[in-house]
Formats: C-alpha cells, structure tokens, sequence
C-alpha cells in the first residue's frame, strides 16, 4: 500500500507511489520557523509519485540560500505546509509530520547543523552535514 498523509485538518490528502529517496532532519531557520520546532521533517520523493488526492492547496514561493526558489504548499483550510519543491526538480520535499504512518529517523541526514538550536543532540553514526548535503 503507497504512503498517505494530509494537512492537519484533513482536508488535504495526499499518497506516494515510492519509496523515500532520502529523509532529512533540517536545522535551517525556515524549516524551524515552518515546524515552529526545533527543526523540520523533509522525506524527500520523486515528484511524479506524489499524488494530492483531496483538497484544496495554496502555494507561496520564498527564496532558498543557494538563490533558488522554494514553493511551499499548504492546506487552503487549515494552512498546514504539506510539501515543498522547485522550478524543474525531479523530488519534492514532503513535510514528514503530514505523513500517517509515523517517520523513522533512526538513519535520516541531519542538514543545516551550523544552525541547530543549542542542546539538540545529533545522534552518533549518522550522516550530518553543516548546511545543504552534497548533491
């Protein structure tokens, strides 16, 4: 069975037809500002296997640090972020936290740890990377 998720208020919904290519724990300020966390969530898919299913999305472009776009879609209704991606892309960014199952981050990459918040402990063993990982 594909993966599903959606917005918090239900409205939106949403399935992928693949596995994750990669999942991020990302300590940029955006991601910490769009979680009002710690950091944010990023299972990173391919684009043509991600399906919005239900619902209605809003869209809001921001610049990224390396001068690209970001879009960043949200729930119409309750503004939950859903997903991100770019102009061109071949992967989106899905918000880990709108996924029904529940994400193990036991090997994910932790991005951004120049910008971690003091006291957040990046486990020992897994890939970090001081701001975007390699491509």
């Amino acid at each position: 069975m594909a993966p599903t998720g959606g917005c918090q208020c239900g409205a939106v919904r949403y399935e992928i037809a693949a596995k994750p290519v990669e999942i991020y724990v990302c300590h940029c300020r955006e991601c910490r500002k769009q979680s009002a966390s710690a950091f944010g969530i990023s299972v990173i898919v391919p684009a043509a296997a991600f399906r919005v299913t239900q619902g209605a999305i809003k869209e809001w472009t921001r610049p990224a640090d390396s001068g690209n776009v970001v879009v960043c879609h949200f729930c119409a209704n309750c503004g939950s972020r859903v997903w991100h991606d770019a102009p061109g892309q071949a992967t989106i960014s899905v918000k880990g936290g709108s996924l029904d199952a529940p994400v193990d981050l036991s090997g994910a990459a932790h991005i951004w740890t120049a910008r971690k918040l003091k006291g957040v402990v990046i486990p020992e063993g897994v890939p970090h990377h001081p701001g975007e990982p390699p491509a």
